[in-house]
């Protein structure tokens, strides 16, 4: 069963993150990245709940986009940039970013993140009053 009031919250959280990721933007790449994860990630589980999904609590965004075409969701091509923030959910969480140079363009991280939230908020209901 769809559960709009979870979706709801989750889509709250993602953008809390998002915000984050704003004002972060000079900050640590591991910083900024486990933000950028963490939005698309609680996104994702609420587009699950939309759908009346029940997802294990996991951070595998691979694993949450195909969860979400199982059943039924359609993600447009432009979203799949976004697994390349799969190792700040996790990994680079407990473990320093080591490359010479950010393999990111902020910027255009935030306004994919951003897109993504949005979308899902497009597809979601709004929970009753």
């Amino acid at each position: 069963m769809s559960d709009p009031r979870s979706a709801e919250k989750l889509v709250r959280m993602a953008r809390k993150d998002l915000l984050a990721m704003r004002k972060l933007m000079d900050a640590d790449l591991e910083t900024f990245g486990f933000h950028a994860q963490q939005a698309c990630e609680k996104a994702a589980k609420a587009w699950l709940s939309c759908l009346g999904v029940e997802f294990p609590r996991i951070h595998e965004l691979g694993e949450l986009f195909e969860m979400l075409r199982e059943n039924g969701a359609t993600i447009p091509p432009k979203y799949e940039e976004l697994l390349g923030l799969n190792p700040f959910g996790v990994a680079f969480r407990y473990d320093p970013f080591e490359e010479a140079e950010d393999p990111f363009n902020r910027m255009t991280i935030i306004q994919r993140v951003e897109e993504w939230i949005a979308l899902v908020e497009s597809v979601c209901p709004k929970p009753p009053q």
